[in-house]
C-alpha cells in the first residue's frame, strides 16, 4: 500500500452541467492537457478515485470527472461528494456547462436522442427537471459557462480562458466581450455596457476592421469618456477582488458589450484586460465571444 499524499496537493476538477451543454467537449480539453479523464462515475465511486489518484504511488498528477445527472439513480447526490471531498483536504474545481433550451432541443433533434429526465413528457420538460437538480450545483460552481452562442472551437477557447493555471495561486478573470444583439452571457459575474461611446461601424474606414485592430482600439478609447471608463471599471475589479477571494470566489467571468460584439466591446476588453494583467495577483485572460459573428 502506497502512502498517501496531502489531498490539496492534487486539486480534481469536477465536470458537470446540463445534459448538451458541452460536458463531452470539456472533457476533451481536459485530456489534451494531460488529464486523467474519467465519466459518468457514481458520487462515491468519484472519492474513490480521487483517493487513489492523491497517493504517493499513482500515475496520476492531474484529474478530472465528469459526472451529469444520470449519477442521481446512485447513493448519494453530487454536492455530497463534494462536500465529503472538502471535508476530506481536496479543493476541487467545478465547471458547470449549460446552455439555454432552445438551444439545447436544437442539440438532442440533431442526435435524436432522449433527455435523461425526459421519461414520456416532452423533452422541454426533461430539460426544466435537469435545471432544477443541479441549481445547487451549479450556485456552488467555480465557473460557469452558457455554450449557446459558442461553436466547439470557441467553448474551447472558453474553457481554457476560464480555467487559466489551476495549479497557481492567483485569482483567475475572464475578459470576454459580447454583443447584445446576441445576447447576454449568462456566465458573465458583472456586465459592462460601452454602447454610450460613438460606434466605428458607421465611419466607413473603420467598418471592416475589429476592435483587436489598431485602428478601432485608438479610435474607442481616444472617445470622451472611455479612458475613465476604463479606470472605474479596472478600480472597482480591483477593489472586488479581495472580497471575492475572502468568499473563496477564484474564478471571475467580466462580461463587456456592445451592440454586434466587434468594435467597442472588444477594444474596452483589450484594454482592461491589459490594464488588470499588471496587477500581480491576478491570472487574466481575454476572449471575444462574437467578433466572427455577423
Amino acid at each position: 500500500m502506497g502512502r498517501m499524499t496531502t489531498p490539496t496537493e492534487l486539486r480534481p476538477v469536477i465536470i458537470t452541467g446540463l445534459s448538451g451543454g458541452g460536458l463531452s467537449s470539456a472533457a476533451k480539453v481536459f485530456e489534451d492537457k494531460g488529464y486523467f479523464v474519467s465519466q459518468n462515475l457514481p458520487p462515491q465511486l468519484i472519492l474513490e478515485l480521487m483517493d487513489l489518484a492523491a497517493r504517493k504511488d499513482s500515475p496520476v498528477d492531474k484529474l478530472a470527472v465528469v459526472t451529469d445527472v444520470r449519477a442521481r439513480i446512485f447513493k448519494g447526490s453530487l454536492m455530497e461528494m463534494i462536500s465529503v471531498a472538502r471535508e476530506r483536504g481536496f479543493n476541487p474545481f467545478v465547471l458547470y456547462l449549460e446552455a439555454r433550451d432552445d438551444v439545447l432541443i436544437k442539440r438532442f433533434d440533431s442526435v435524436r436522442r432522449t433527455h435523461p429526465l425526459q421519461e414520456d413528457n416532452p423533452l422541454s420538460v426533461g430539460i426544466e427537471r435537469e435545471r432544477a437538480e443541479l441549481s445547487r450545483v451549479r450556485d456552488t460552481a467555480d465557473v460557469i459557462i452558457d455554450s449557446s452562442n459558442l461553436s466547439i472551437h470557441d467553448l474551447r477557447r472558453a474553457i481554457e480562458a476560464s480555467i487559466g493555471d489551476l495549479a497557481s495561486a492567483k485569482q483567475h478573470v475572464t475578459v470576454q466581450s459580447f454583443g447584445f444583439k446576441h445576447g447576454s452571457p449568462r456566465d458573465a459575474d458583472l456586465i459592462f455596457d460601452v454602447r454610450f461611446l460613438p460606434n466605428p461601424y458607421w465611419i466607413e474606414e473603420l467598418r471592416h476592421f475589429r476592435g483587436v485592430d489598431k485602428p478601432v482600439s485608438d479610435y474607442v478609447l481616444s472617445q470622451p469618456g472611455a479612458s475613465e471608463y476604463v479606470d472605474s471599471v479596472v478600480n472597482l475589479l480591483s477593489s472586488m477582488m479581495a472580497g471575492y477571494k475572502h468568499e473563496g470566489k477564484d474564478f471571475v467571468t467580466v462580461g463587456i458589450g456592445c451592440t454586434g460584439g466587434h468594435h467597442r466591446s472588444v477594444a474596452v476588453a483589450e484594454e482592461v484586460g491589459r490594464r488588470l494583467s499588471q496587477h500581480g495577483g491576478l491570472d487574466v485572460s481575454v476572449m471575444h465571444r462574437d467578433l466572427q459573428r455577423h
